[in-house]
């Protein structure tokens, strides 16, 4: 019998042979397919470098924000006696003035011969002025001194010795860090003082004008009142004319570093973000040194310093410095919150949408009004991403030439910019001839301006 299954079951074995073998080829080109690229190398030393110097720029951050609160105060005369002016009408540092100069004046009054060296003729007018003294003739002066004392303190004229004082402690400020010289600012024991003869000779004058004439024979005294003090004045000294002689360079430098940073960076926007929150952050934390400084150097003061006067002076002084510090960190935010925004990030597209989509819905009540924006509308969508960008550089532009920019002037200069921007969103009508409008008489709700 002719075996003839044979040959044909040969042939259908190598047809199957094939058809399997190009079964694998197209696996594997569809697998070759479906394969992810493969990553492109990994820039350590890039990523490293950047980092680098985003930390570096973050670490001279509050330096920097030190850096020009010194500089502020020592090349400002008028900003720097603005600042401290409003301590002549504190009272504490009024009561501390008044019981400095209660206990100089009364320390020069020979009380058991007071009467005695008051003519006849005035006496009546001292006992009068001083009341029933009975046995408490010193606790009894030293009352009527120091009522004397505070009316000379809430005056205009110790307004004016305050003011004068300070706009000398300003334009003498080496003097009074290294301590030579004379004059009434003066550097003593670890303490920048004050004196305060010119005050001591207004309270002279009132007692004398009260009747009390014995108080004209009193010498000149001078009494000193403690601005600053520190035991380590001199180490301080140091710092303080380091970061003077750094002035608006190092923050400068701390900005570089960070934009830097992120312009070397693969993931810029991300890196932006998280930049801008850590440069916010360690400036915050200058905010917070400033508030535990204050307890500790209130604690180190000698019982002879009134702490609620120097809590006063020490609040005054670094005003401008805590103010700064919440600029930073409101700008910091702002940035960030602005490059998130920006971003591909899903919850940002979406606050995108909602954005746009409530600008399209009063553009669209708009439109039924009837307003229309003519060729304004055309022209905005036409350069509206240079508009934007003006917009923004107006924006920035703005806090550099603002004189003294507080976060609140942030805060507002960033809705500024936002509604400015939503106006831009508005006004802009595309080709398709739909009109967003700002103004013009109705003239129906189906009529389209020509694109």
């Amino acid at each position: 019998m002719p075996d003839s299954g044979v040959p044909g079951a040969n042939g259908s074995g190598a047809d199957a042979s094939r058809t399997e073998l190009e079964q694998l080829r197209a696996r594997i080109t569809a697998l070759e397919a479906t394969r992810p690229a493969p990553r492109p190398p990994r820039h350590w030393t890039r990523s490293l470098v950047a980092t680098l110097l985003i930390v570096l720029g973050c670490v001279l951050a509050p330096f920097g924000v030190v850096a020009a609160w010194a500089a502020d105060i020592i090349g400002d005369t008028d900003h720097y006696v603005e600042t401290v002016a409003p301590l002549a009408s504190d009272p504490d540092i009024q009561n501390a003035v008044a019981n400095r100069v209660t206990t100089a004046v009364t320390q020069h009054l020979d009380l058991a011969t007071l009467l005695e060296d008051v003519a006849p003729a005035q006496r009546p007018l001292l006992e009068k002025a001083l009341g029933k003294l009975g046995n408490s003739l010193e606790g009894a002066v030293s009352s009527f001194v120091n009522d004397k004392a505070r009316a000379v303190a809430a005056s205009d004229a110790f307004k004016r010795i305050w003011t004068d004082a300070n706009r000398q402690i300003h334009s003498s400020v080496d003097k009074a860090l290294t301590g030579s010289g004379g004059g009434a600012v003066k550097l003593e024991n670890d303490a920048v003082t004050v004196d305060l003869a010119p005050v001591v000779e207004q309270v002279k004058q009132r007692l004398v004008d009260s009747g009390m004439t014995v108080a004209g024979k009193i010498p000149a005294i001078h009494t000193n009142i403690t601005v600053v003090r520190s035991d380590e004045i001199g180490r301080v000294k140091t710092y303080f004319r380091l970061l003077q002689l750094a002035g608006l360079w190092l923050p400068v430098l701390a900005v570089v570093l960070v934009a830097a940073g992120v312009l070397l960076s693969r993931h810029r926007r991300t890196t932006l973000i998280v930049a801008a929150l850590c440069f916010a952050f360690a400036t915050l934390l200058l905010g917070a040194a400033l508030t535990v400084f204050r307890v500790v150097y209130l604690d180190h003061l000698p019982s002879s310093v009134s702490q609620p006067a120097a809590a006063s002076v020490y609040d005054t002084l670094t005003r401008f410095l805590r103010t700064s510090v919440r600029t930073v960190v409101a700008l910091g935010v702002v940035i960030a919150v602005a490059a998130w925004l920006t971003g591909p990030e899903r919850h940002a597209g979406l606050v995108r949408r909602l954005w746009h989509s409530g600008i399209g819905a009063v553009r669209a009540t708009a439109d039924h009004a009837g307003l229309r924006t003519g060729p304004v509308g055309p022209f905005v969508h036409r350069f509206r991403t240079w508009i934007n960008w003006i917009l923004v550089a107006a924006a920035v532009l703005a806090y550099v030439l603002w004189p003294f920019p507080t976060g609140w002037v942030v805060i507002g200069l960033a809705l500024a910019l936002l509604f400015a921007l939503g106006v831009v969103d508005f006004v802009a009508e595309d080709d398709s001839g739909r009109t967003p409008i700002t103004g013009g008489p109705h003239q129906g709700d189906t009529e389209r301006t020509p694109a």
